[in-house]
């Protein structure tokens, strides 16, 4: 039996963390995610945990340090959000790019300018072809488990990636939900003790992170690239055995009511919540929609995505941060592309909310299905690059 508590985002996240015990954890603090690395100081302070607590004069240093202890085969985490992010933007390809399982807590922030401290996912999306497999948290209690699993998925032999678990800034980090804990025992169990086959203490001498020649330096991008394909069937097979242990199921994705829609929103984090309202409100006037809330979103589920949409006749995928590349938001991209093969394919249009912290409200979301109503009918998407929530755009 869990353990039944309140807490906040930010809250689960570090309990999670406290309860992993970590080697090494570096951080900087920024808002939205301040309070991760402030709760779980008080409990290195408290004599809680054993881990070596870095207080570094930057998310650059941050991540260099994570970087650092990793290599020397120290489980390893580190807490951002937004311009913090960004500031590590070197050292996310340097972790990757030596197979590092570092796992970061992402509380997702929009970046400036001008500067907003409120949640969209600009941060995250601009790193997501940095070689990290990134997961996403509808609520607290995901934002908790997710950060369990991502040990097990990025230690695992097939895999040594490191992983960013994500969660929306404000709505999730700091709202107050509740959630069910697992006894800090079995959550050592589940996690193991991390024993690298390769580090910069003991055993045979390495080299991590030299320069790589063109003899070198493809291959060693193309094993990352397999890795990431790799995965994708560990994190099924992690999520597997974390449903045996919690009785909570998780996916590459959520569906829901998705059997016999006929069109759909795809939409990441905290706002698939809002988004079931409104299916829910239109499924009570005899309206075939439906969601679905991504949670994989490196990797890309390709094959499963396409699958789960093509019976669909409509589907406007939600980004909550923009490619500024004049065609779309970079969810919209991956999921258009994903369809690409499909014989029978549903007509896709692309609605970009919520930046800077926008509010998206049950409303926005009936006007999206309603804006699908009208694709169907015409039996073509019209105008694919959209805006909702914007003063003055209809």
């Amino acid at each position: 039996m869990g353990i039944r508590e309140r807490l906040s985002g930010n809250e689960a996240v570090a309990i999670a963390l406290k309860q992993i015990n970590p080697d090494v954890l570096a951080a900087y603090p920024i808002t939205p995610s301040t309070e991760v690395p402030q709760y779980f100081a008080q409990y290195v302070a408290d004599g809680e945990v054993d881990t070596e607590f870095i207080a570094v004069e930057s998310e650059h240093s941050a991540m260099s340090a994570c970087i650092a202890a990793a290599a020397a085969g120290g489980r390893t985490a580190t807490i951002t959000s937004a311009c913090g992010l960004a500031l590590m933007w070197e050292l996310l390809y340097v972790a990757s790019g030596t197979r590092l399982p570092i796992t970061l807590a992402v509380v997702n922030r929009a970046l400036s300018a001008p500067i907003n401290i409120n949640n969209d996912h600009s941060d995250s999306m601009g790193a997501r072809d940095s070689g990290w497999i990134q997961l996403y948290s509808e609520n607290n209690q995901e934002a908790y488990d997710n950060y369990l699993m991502s040990l097990r998925i990025a230690e695992h032999k097939d895999v040594m990636l490191p992983v960013m678990v994500c969660q929306d800034g404000f709505i999730t980090s700091h709202a107050v939900e509740n959630i069910e804990l697992i006894e800090g025992e079995k959550v050592k169990n589940f996690v193991g003790e991390y024993v690298p086959k390769h580090s910069l203490i003991g055993g045979e001498p390495i080299s991590i992170g030299p320069y790589d020649t063109p003899q070198f330096y493809f291959e060693h991008a193309y094993q990352r690239a397999q890795a990431m394909i790799n995965s994708k069937k560990v994190i099924l097979d992690v999520s597997k055995e974390f449903a045996a242990l919690t009785g909570r199921e998780y996916g590459l994705f959520e569906e829901y009511k998705m059997e016999d829609a006929e069109r759909a929103i795809i939409v990441l984090n905290s706002s698939a919540g809002t988004a079931k309202g409104a299916c829910d409100l239109l499924r009570a006037k005899g309206e075939k929609v439906g969601v679905l809330k991504l949670r994989v979103f490196r990797p890309f589920p390709l094959e499963e995505l396409s699958k789960a949409i093509s019976h669909l006749k409509a589907v406007a995928v939600m980004d909550k941060a923009d490619s500024f590349s004049a065609m779309g938001g970079p969810l919209f991209t991956d999921v258009r592309s994903a369809c690409y093969d499909l014989k029978t394919r549903p007509h896709i249009i692309n609605y970009i909310y919520g930046l800077g912290g926008r509010d998206v409200r049950v409303e926005d979301f009936t006007l999206v299905f309603d804006a699908l109503k009208q694709v169907v009918v015409d039996d073509r998407p019209g105008e694919i690059y959209r805006h909702v929530g914007v003063r003055g755009v209809q």
